[in-house]
Order: C-alpha cells, then sequence, then structure tokens
C-alpha cells in the first residue's frame, strides 16, 4: 500500500499503510457501525407486507415505484404489486425494505442480479460520516473490489457505496440516513432532487440547509408520506397500548448461507472490517460468528451444505434476519402471538446461534426465517466471548422469568416510543 495522497481524502494515511479514522488508527478509511437495513425480494409481496407490519410491528414509511424501470410488455406480463416498500420499526427512515421478486427476476439491475438463489435485495452497514463514505469508494478500487452504485438514495437521503461479497449478496455502506419523527412523516417527493447517482462533490450542505432551501423554494415540507391506519391497539405492553404484544427495538445479526467460507471470510474481515467472535460447529460443519460492535454477531457466515440439513427453503441463501424485542416477558408473548396468528415456527439448533438465549424462528410467506430474540451476549474490553460453559442452559419449557446476565439490557438502546 502507498501513500498517496489521493487514496483517501478524510483519513489520512499513516506511513505504516494505515489510516486516521476520526483520529483512530484502522486499517481501512472507515469503520462499520452497525446493521442499518436490510430488503428481501418477495413472490408473495402482499402476504410479505401483512407479515412484517400487521404482525412485527414495521410502518410503511414510503412507496417507490418499480414500473418506472419497466418497459410496457413488463408491466403487462409482470404480476404485481410493481412497487417498492420502505418500512421503518424506529426513526430511521428505513430498516428493511420489500420488493417483488418477479421484477427482479426480469428486469436486471447493473452489477447485481448475479446468483438467482440470492432473495436479500440489499445488505445495509451504517458508518460515522459522509468522509468515510468517500473515502471508501476510493479504497475499495484500489482492493480490486468492484462498486457496483454509489451516490446518495431517495427514498431515505442516505450517501452510499454498493459491493458485492464472493456470493453475490450486495452490501451497502451509508451515511445520513433520514429521519422519521413524531408526526410520523418522511420527507416530501419534491425534495427528492437532492439524490445522486455519483460521488457527490464534497463537503455536503447539511441536513438544516437542505431543508431551508426547499422551504424556499415553496415545497410543503409536511407533505410527506404517514401510515394512516394500524391495527388496533388491543395489547398494554408494559403500559402502552400495541396492536401486538412486543416490539421490535433492534435488527439484526444477519445470518447467511455461503459457498466458500474462506472466500465470504476473507470479504467480510479483509474488505468489510468484521471481527471475528466465534466458531461453532454443527454435524461437522463450520459456521463463523463476525461482529462490528459490542454485540457478539452482527453477521454469521454458515457453509451451503447446513440449509439442507436444516430444512431450510432452498429458495434463499439467507439462514436469517435477527429482530430484537424490547424484554424477554415480550419474546414469550411474541412466540404466542405469532402461533395464534397461525405463523409457522420452526426448531433450529441452539447452538447454531451463540451469544443469544432463547429465540422464536417465525418463517414468512416466502420462507425466510425471523429470528426474534431479547438479549445479545455484549463483547468487553478483552475482546473475547463468554465462555461456553458460562452460558444459560436454554429449557424446552421456557421458564416464565429469567436470571440476569452481567450484560443483560445492554448494547444499543431504542430511543424512541414503542408506539
Amino acid at each position: 500500500m502507498t501513500t498517496s495522497d489521493s487514496d483517501t481524502r478524510y483519513a489520512p494515511i499513516n506511513e505504516d499503510g494505515r489510516y486516521a479514522v476520526g483520529g483512530v488508527m484502522r486499517d481501512r478509511p472507515f469503520k462499520i457501525q452497525r446493521l442499518g437495513h436490510f430488503g428481501f425480494d418477495m413472490m408473495e409481496v402482499e402476504k410479505g407486507l401483512r407479515f412484517y407490519t400487521d404482525l412485527l410491528g414495521f410502518e410503511i414509511t414510503d412507496v417507490l415505484d418499480a414500473a418506472r424501470r419497466m418497459t410496457p410488455e413488463q408491466i403487462a406480463t409482470i404480476p404485481g404489486p410493481h412497487k417498492g416498500y420502505f418500512m421503518r420499526y424506529g426513526s430511521d427512515h428505513h430498516a428493511m425494505v420489500l420488493f417483488n421478486r418477479h421484477i427482479r427476476q426480469n428486469v436486471k439491475r447493473p452489477g447485481r442480479d448475479s446468483n438467482p438463489k440470492i432473495t436479500l435485495n440489499q445488505i445495509t452497514w451504517q458508518v460515522s460520516n459522509l468522509g468515510e463514505i468517500s473515502d471508501a469508494i476510493r479504497w475499495f478500487g484500489r482492493q480490486n473490489q468492484t462498486v457496483i452504485k454509489e451516490g446518495r438514495d431517495m427514498p431515505g437521503s442516505n450517501s452510499h457505496v454498493y459491493l458485492n461479497d464472493p456470493d453475490g449478496h450486495t452490501n451497502e455502506l451509508y451515511y445520513g440516513i433520514e429521519q422519521v419523527g413524531w408526526d410520523g412523516r418522511s420527507k416530501p417527493r419534491e425534495m427528492h432532487d437532492r439524490a445522486f447517482h455519483e460521488p457527490p462533490p464534497m463537503p455536503q450542505m447539511s441536513e438544516w440547509d437542505e431543508v431551508n432551501a426547499a422551504i424556499a423554494r415553496g415545497v410543503d415540507i409536511n407533505s410527506g408520506h404517514r401510515v394512516s391506519e394500524h391495527p388496533a391497539a388491543d395489547y398494554d405492553v408494559q403500559g402502552i397500548l400495541l396492536p401486538r404484544p412486543f416490539k421490535v427495538v433492534r435488527l439484526g445479526p444477519m445470518r447467511l448461507f455461503v459457498e466458500d467460507m474462506d472466500s465470504a471470510l476473507r470479504f467480510y474481515t479483509d474488505i468489510l472490517g468484521f471481527t471475528p467472535t466465534e466458531s461453532v460447529t454443527w454435524k461437522g460443519l463450520t459456521a463463523q460468528m463476525l461482529r462490528c460492535s459490542t454485540d457478539h454477531t452482527a453477521v454469521g457466515l454458515y457453509p451451503m451444505e447446513m440449509r439442507e440439513k436444516l430444512g431450510l427453503s432452498p429458495h434463499s441463501t439467507c439462514l436469517a434476519i435477527g429482530m430484537q424485542v424490547a424484554n424477554y416477558r415480550q419474546l414469550r408473548d411474541a412466540r404466542d402471538f405469532l402461533k395464534d396468528e397461525k405463523v409457522t415456527l420452526v426448531d433450529l439448533p441452539d447452538e447454531l446461534f451463540p451469544g443469544v438465549d432463547y429465540v422464536v424462528n417465525a418463517r414468512d410467506p416466502d420462507g425466510h426465517i425471523v429470528q426474534l430474540y431479547d438479549y445479545m451476549e455484549q463483547i468487553g474490553w478483552d475482546g473475547k466471548p463468554r465462555p461456553a460453559t458460562e452460558r444459560r442452559t436454554l429449557a424446552a419449557d421456557w421458564p416464565e422469568t429469567l436470571d440476569p446476565h452481567g450484560d443483560s439490557n445492554m448494547g444499543e438502546p431504542f430511543l424512541g416510543p414503542w408506539g
């Protein structure tokens, strides 16, 4: 690695080839903080919408017209809806997106859709600032990584860079996603003119100036999308009336099936900068847990041979997407609620998911597994996970209450109201 001035702009490179990212020396000019959002391409879009909104509690923040990239013949022959749905559980504009898989199979995206078994639209990781995105674009080129998309997306307003892992999963690094406030409204469409499809000139204006510029040209900033209807709020959830007896408060980990474990590990560690936490072996097959923060796992990599042994759908390379609920009581109530709603719950080996305790593995209408849990083990200053002998023994009959771990109720907090 050289010390060329053109290598980065916001993370100066040291003589030893490391980068000063916010004043901390790192091996690459960015630092992933957390899983920000992800997307599924689904065959059963309407059923998927009900599953993720009515049952899991996500709210639609924006609807994208997918037909704008389709020919009249495609519109006439590809089953609808010809839309993309952006959904949130907190203040981030979206935590997940749903798109019509029929469209994805027929309307190709440059540099993407290389693996027909991938139903993940994207896996999106948050970094701290726009300078890290700018520097990452240059750095990926120096690492012979193909950047397939860069710029700033709307809806959502997040600046980004996209690249694929060796299996074809599209990973996005982003900064600055739009925040939805107390009134539940997203930005109006008239403000989508600030989208870019190339690296924007730096520095960029602040959000404050962007909003003031919109007001100055007569944009009604209170005209954005807002959900108008909710299911009835019949559950007293520890003092808040909600339409379901639990609240999703955090996203992740992402669990992937991969064809070549060595290649996948090199990508997620050497290129994206994840740290190995722990490996587990089940029926002679070894999976790897990686982290980007104090959470035990941000992304889990599982050999593709496990998919059939686990009895999971062969149509997807996603083993599961994790979603944390607020506490253990809510997890128990979520299990009963989803059973009553006739959602299929799947038994999976506990040893494949170190760092969490009790989980609910719910199958969505397309066969993806959503893994609800309430506890994530935290990694401290020494970088070591808890020894397996000191972890909780999980009972087939879930107890009414649990004794706390030393790191119970730690990790990233959920700042907003539950509903």
